[in-house]
């Protein structure tokens, strides 16, 4: 079974290497570029991951993390994305839901890992 990735980020050089990366890996993937647009998709994709960028237009990635496990999606990995990586974001990050947290710049080679652990995958 192909495991399904969200990618939420308003950075287009950011989805489109992130794309690249997961889809070369064997994902399969979708793209959501701001907070309403990232909890749209997934109620139409229906992901196993997604990987939230934290600063975006309209909700940043912390509201659409809340609002995603406040909804029922317990299931759903969520991998937050962000420059922010003082102690008190990451603390907040996983406070709101999210599975793990990854400051950027990141390993991409280190982002297909986690989201393979995540995942439950054999690396």
């Amino acid at each position: 079974m192909t495991h399904r990735i969200l990618i939420v980020d308003d950075e287009p050089n950011i989805v489109m290497s992130l794309e690249f990366i997961l889809e070369q890996s064997g994902f399969e993937t979708a793209v959501a570029r701001d907070g309403d647009e990232a909890l749209q998709e997934v109620e139409r994709f229906h992901p196993d991951l997604v990987l939230l960028d934290v600063m975006m237009p309209r909700r940043d990635g912390y509201e659409v993390c809340q609002t995603l496990r406040a909804a029922g999606w317990r299931d759903l990995r969520i991998v937050m994305l962000t420059a922010k990586g003082r102690e008190t974001e990451v603390a907040k990050g996983l406070a709101v839901g999210a599975d793990a947290y990854i400051t950027k710049p990141f390993s991409t080679r280190e982002l297909v890992e986690q989201v393979r652990t995540l995942l439950g995958e054999a690396g």
